[in-house]
């Protein structure tokens, strides 16, 4: 009875140390959870003023070590530019003793300058430049790391380095160096001629990239991204577009040659769309030789535009900050359409029409319904929408409702289309898409379809629109599970639709809203840069024949426009 009583009791104490073993560390966590916001209001000022692009970290980010103090950090901040990480008592003498990178300085010799070390906190995977050991592998403030070349190098190697100028490292080739900025602020005539000369010493290869991040796209993501490419390229060169609209980032292009820009676009497709729009107001400005190439990097919810670019349909971390700017490098330039969408309300003929740039698709009917009820509702609690599977979920719950409720229903009724002029006759449809894309509804390729149905390939750059029809919500679903195909109507240059009666939903590129009774004209407005990656493989892999139609170097096609005859759905 005794020997029972002692095992029973062993197993409950047992019991009792597991419990307390897991729930301190949750307990902790959550503690710290809880007080990050608070502790982040009062170093909001501090941050402001300082010199440094300060974070708050803590004890359960990356283990990290002052340097000031060089003891463990649980509670402080480390700079995205530099690399310094300070422990929350240290940041004001932080501030005032240790330097964050500079965006302009005077270069010593063949367009070099020193190396700017930042003691401790050096990569894991890093090796000395002189010894060529392991860097970072002791517990504690050690090691040196330059930061603009991330060169690392031992403590007691630094001394004996033998090249002590920093030639800006791997990425040399795509940094706006601090000389480079200083040279052009010393200019007294700023002219293309004159930054063309400057480059020179940046070598012949240098193709300069402005990153422009939507902090607020997608998976929130942006944040991230913004910090990595700091630590990378000059601080001057990152653009976060929640505090600076991009019309006012890209001017840093009419600062450097000619011709030479690319710009990495880090969030969905309306943020690229933003962008686009800005470049067509430079055009505007006269400043045609500084428009930029433009790279995608996808971090919205449907990224239709990203994929039908090859940079895929979304980014989620897989691949590192620095394999992107490789893929910038290497991609290939394409021309793609862009459409003026002009919208008149009827009765409201003597005001201003709505006009609006189109680069993926417009649609009326049920997709739209469901892009104006997210919209709504991410609008009131947009922190509840900071995931790209909620976003898609919640997608899928409007879809649903409309297969129930059909709002769209008898869309053939209130609607007629135009093709080039040529009056279509429509089925009983609940929906019509105008595509510019091969891509659709998060991944779909709309227009080629399924089965063996000889329809050619979607290009960007033919000047042609593909217009196609949905019967609802199911077909929808069905369509982008592959199971049916779209009511294919017909190509055209230009499109016409006259909405008759009532209110319908409409979108382009993914910003809906309500429209009464108008005529919506759709014609081409331009044709914008692109980026192509015709290594990067999108969802449809097996399609292998649809993505080498894609190849920017192939013919383009300029068919007439032709109604094509209703498919059933399968």
């Amino acid at each position: 009875m005794e020997e029972s009583t002692k095992e029973l009791r062993e197993e409950w104490t047992l019991l009792l140390w597991t419990t307390v073993a897991v729930l301190v560390p949750v307990l902790i966590t959550l503690w710290c959870s809880f007080q990050r916001p608070k502790r982040k209001v009062p170093l909001k000022d501090l941050f402001r003023k300082s010199k440094h692009g300060w974070h708050c970290t803590d004890l359960f980010n990356k283990p990290t070590y002052c340097c000031v103090c060089s003891q463990p950090i649980l509670q402080g901040a480390f700079c995205d530019c530099c690399g310094i990480c300070a422990d929350e008592g240290c940041i004001q003498r932080a501030d005032r003793i240790l330097s964050c990178k500079e965006i302009m300085t005077q270069s010593q010799t063949d367009g070099r300058f020193h190396h700017q070390w930042v003691r401790g906190n050096v990569p894991l995977a890093s090796y000395c430049a002189k010894c060529k050991q392991q860097c970072g592998t002791q517990p504690k403030l050690c090691d040196y790391r330059c930061v603009w070349c991330q060169t690392t190098v031992h403590d007691d190697c630094l001394s004996s380095l033998n090249e002590d100028l920093c030639d800006l490292g791997e990425f040399r080739s795509v940094i706006i160096p601090p000389y480079y900025l200083y040279q052009v602020n010393k200019l007294r005539r700023r002219h293309p001629d004159e930054y063309s000369k400057l480059a020179a010493v940046c070598g012949s290869g240098w193709t300069p990239v402005l990153v422009l991040a939507n902090t607020r796209s997608g998976n929130n993501m942006g944040n991230v991204l913004l910090g990595e490419f700091r630590t990378l390229l000059n601080p001057v060169q990152v653009f976060d577009l929640s505090e600076l609209p991009p019309s006012k980032a890209l001017q840093l292009c009419t600062l450097l040659p000619p011709g030479s820009v690319r710009v990495l676009v880090c969030g969905g497709d309306g943020t690229v769309g933003w962008v686009l729009d800005a470049i067509d107001t430079m055009k505007l400005k006269g400043q045609d030789q500084f428009i930029p190439l433009v790279n995608i990097l996808p971090l919205g919810t449907g990224n239709d535009l990203s994929n039908s670019l090859g940079c895929g349909a979304g980014y989620a971390g897989e691949i590192s900050v620095e394999q992107v700017l490789r893929n910038v490098l290497e991609a290939e330039v394409v021309k793609m359409d862009r459409w003026k969408v002009q919208v008149v309300s009827k009765g409201n003929y003597f005001r201003k029409p709505k006009v609006l740039s189109m680069n993926n698709y417009f649609s009326v009917g049920p997709d739209a319904l469901m892009a104006l009820n997210f919209h709504a509702h991410r609008e009131k609690t947009p922190s509840f929408f900071s995931s790209r599977i909620i976003n898609k979920a919640v997608y899928f719950l409007y879809g649903t409702k409309d297969c129930l409720v059909q709002e769209c229903k008898d869309l053939d009724k209130r609607i007629e289309l135009e093709l080039d002029g040529e009056h279509v006759t429509l089925p009983s449809l609940e929906g019509i898409i105008v595509c510019n894309i091969g891509y659709w509804g998060g991944g779909c390729r709309l227009w080629e379809g399924m089965g063996d149905e000889p329809y050619p390939p979607t290009r960007v750059d033919d000047g042609l629109l593909e217009v196609v029809g949905v019967y609802g919500s199911f077909h929808c679903a069905q369509i982008q599970v592959k199971l049916a195909n779209p009511v294919r109507l017909g190509q055209a240059h230009t499109v016409r639709l006259v909405l008759k009666s009532s209110r319908m939903p409409m979108q382009v590129d993914g910003e809906p809203w309500a429209q009464g009774p108008c005529t919506i004209t759709i014609t081409h407005k331009t044709q914008a840069l692109m980026l192509y990656h015709s290594a990067e493989h999108t969802d449809d892999d097996d399609d292998s024949s649809a993505s080498e139609a894609e190849e920017p170097s192939a013919d383009h096609t300029d068919t007439a426009s032709n109604t094509q005859e209703t498919v059933t759905v399968s």
